[in-house]
């Protein structure tokens, strides 16, 4: 593409060369002479000295620390979201499927709708609905009595349970599990356990993205409700009853236990575990590794061992700091007390 048709798509003022020719969007460290690159994060603008990118989006007001005259620059409002539109022009997108495998089983009294691809050893259980244009691919299994909506992609060996409810337009990626059994026990009077029949569902709403290697696990009774814009990353488990708000983000490795209410808009950063029976209020940011063991209902940031709002965090931070040298000197006074 050539610069004057990239600067139409992201809204952007060129200085430079506008019928200069990139034929990829690369990375600013290792970008090549026909890439475009971009600078969001201020961390690399020490990038843009060096690279060898032929063009780069920034921002309206940067200002690079050295001359490069030879690089053409693409200024625009947002340069993340302009790289985001760039990606999708130059996405690598795959090869469009349609057609039901003779190596899959379809069970009975399922509806299956317009344009849809379902791949090799996909197993589909009875009275199940699958929506038109979506793209079920190898060695997964669906359950009876799954509904998934349109235009969904369900990669290779996810597993949905029964009952279980997918909206529009919904990414499963592979290994997920969708619907499995709560871990719920009920301990005897001996110390044994009894377990607690799951018969809820998992509800899944429309623009939903879920990474590999998830476990989002049916209710006990009633829902586990995933709401409409909700992406998880890599590796999150989701237990029974848990309700995740619109638009929320969850980054790898994160744990939200039993019945625990998260509200919209919020973001839970990797390895984060949050208790349950909890409530999290809209607009919350709860950072890595952190454990929240109470409910979070004003918006913000939230850091530490236990979760507690970033500027008291970053006070204990300091405090901790400072230990040794208080050592030091309770050492020097009950010497000087002897």
């Amino acid at each position: 593409m050539k610069i004057h048709d990239i600067a139409n798509i992201v809204n952007g003022t060129i200085t430079g060369n506008k019928d200069y020719e990139v034929t990829g969007v690369g990375k600013i460290e290792t970008a090549t002479t026909s890439d475009i690159t971009f600078v969001s994060n201020p961390l690399y603008a020490k990038f843009l000295d060096t690279t060898k990118a032929g063009a780069v989006i920034v921002s309206e007001d940067f200002e690079p620390s050295v001359d490069r005259s030879d690089i053409v620059i693409i200024r625009v409002k947002d340069p993340y979201q302009s790289f985001v539109k760039l990606q999708e022009h130059f996405e690598d997108k795959p090869i469009s499927r349609k057609g039901i495998s003779k190596l899959s089983s379809v069970g009975t009294d399922s509806n299956l709708g317009e344009d849809i691809f379902i791949d090799d050893f996909v197993k589909i259980g009875d009275k199940c609905e699958i929506g038109k244009n979506t793209l079920i691919h190898s060695n997964t299994s669906i359950g009876d009595k799954v509904k998934i909506g349109q235009n969904c992609i369900i990669e290779s060996n996810v597993t949905i349970y029964r009952n279980c409810v997918i909206g529009d337009n919904v990414i499963i990626h592979s290994n997920t599990v969708i619907g499995s059994d709560g871990f719920g026990f009920a301990k005897n009077d001996d110390g044994t356990y009894k377990k607690i029949p799951q018969n809820g569902i998992v509800r899944i709403e429309d623009n939903v993205e879920i990474g590999s290697n998830c476990s989002i696990d049916r209710a006990v009774m009633g829902e586990t409700l995933i709401c409409k814009g909700v992406k998880l990353d890599n590796q999150i488990q989701i237990a029974h009853n848990v309700e995740i708000g619109e638009d929320t983000v969850i980054a790898a490795q994160a744990g939200i236990a039993g019945s625990t209410k998260i509200g919209k808009r919020c973001m839970i950063a990797g390895q984060a575990g949050l208790v349950g029976h909890l409530i999290i209020g809209d607009d919350v940011i709860i950072g890595a590794s952190v454990g929240v063991a109470k409910s979070i209902l004003q918006p913000g940031v939230y850091a530490g061992y236990r979760a507690k709002p970033l500027r008291d965090a970053l006070k204990d931070d300091v405090y901790l700091k400072e230990i040794p040298k208080l050592k030091d000197r309770i050492k020097k006074l009950e010497e000087n007390n002897k």
